[in-house]
């Protein structure tokens, strides 16, 4: 009788797990805690019980940042071209393929125009989906053309920096994005028309060393990685424990490198109050 009751447990528990649909939980990294993935997402992919900002893409912050369909989209189809027929473990173009039918997006990093509690803005945002948000041709050139924009337009621009660095895959021309981006960015500055940087989880690479650390003003969200090289490689290199919470944007914050750290439900309200100081 034991043997038979634990056969109908076991079998209660299996039926359970046929009827309970898959992709409905995600467990946060930090603390965790069982999230409902609809719950998870009102809450602007932020943990309810530690307050970890789950990465997440362009679309996710145009939707509670930017005034509703107020977003123009410049550019969507551009595509990355493999100039140099790289290939590693496999071919750039497959990785290319597999990135946009993987993501539904054509590059790391989509711009346009929008406003902001009415306020016009030319804006960029990285997607770490694609390619771990790596900066090739596209994406320089496409924040090349933001810039472009606002100078152009006379309106603030706001970079949403979300990167592992340069796409090595297509090597020197990878490397060349940061100085097109910079130059311009130089433009705005002289200009003197605004460029707010918002830094998130992670920016790293050649994103922190060009133009996501060129803003009048730098943002940071909570416990967002941020530097150059990333803190496994400086632990391998220099073979020393580095200090607690090292690169994350508090201690960035606190040694003066960015301006404000702001939780991800009080970064609309803050754009808001910084574009009418500045405008």
């Amino acid at each position: 009788m034991a043997w038979f009751k634990r056969s109908k447990e076991n079998i209660s528990i299996e039926s359970q797990k046929r009827d309970t649909p898959e992709g409905l939980w995600k467990k946060c990294p930090a603390c965790g805690e069982i999230l409902h993935i609809q719950t998870l997402k009102e809450n602007l992919s932020v943990c309810s019980k530690c307050n970890y900002h789950f990465r997440i893409g362009s679309e996710e912050y145009f939707s509670f940042l930017l005034d509703d369909k107020s977003f123009k989209e410049y550019d969507a189809k551009m595509i990355s071209k493999d100039f140099l027929n790289f290939v590693d473990t496999k071919k750039y173009k497959d990785r290319i393929r597999e990135a946009i039918k993987s993501t539904g997006l054509k590059d790391a990093i989509r711009y346009g125009t929008a406003t902001i509690n009415k306020i016009p803005v030319s804006i960029a945002c990285m997607d770490f989906e694609f390619i771990g948000g790596s900066i090739g041709s596209v994406v320089g050139e496409k924040i090349a053309r933001a810039a472009d924009l606002a100078l152009n337009k006379k309106i603030p621009l706001i970079i949403i920096s979300s990167s592992g660095g340069a796409r090595m895959m297509e090597a020197a021309y990878s490397l060349m994005q940061l100085a097109k981006t910079s130059s311009r960015l130089n433009r705005l500055a002289k200009a003197k028309v605004p460029y707010i940087s918002i830094l998130t989880d992670p920016t790293t690479g050649g994103a922190s060393a060009s133009f996501s650390m060129l803003g009048d003003i730098h943002i940071a969200e909570p416990g967002a990685l941020i530097g150059f090289a990333g803190p496994r490689v400086i632990k391998q290199t220099i073979k020393k424990e580095l200090p607690e919470g090292f690169q994350k944007a508090e201690t960035v914050l606190e040694k003066g490198f960015i301006d404000l750290v702001v939780h991800r439900k009080e970064i609309r309200q803050t754009l808001t109050r910084l574009l009418n100081f500045i405008k």
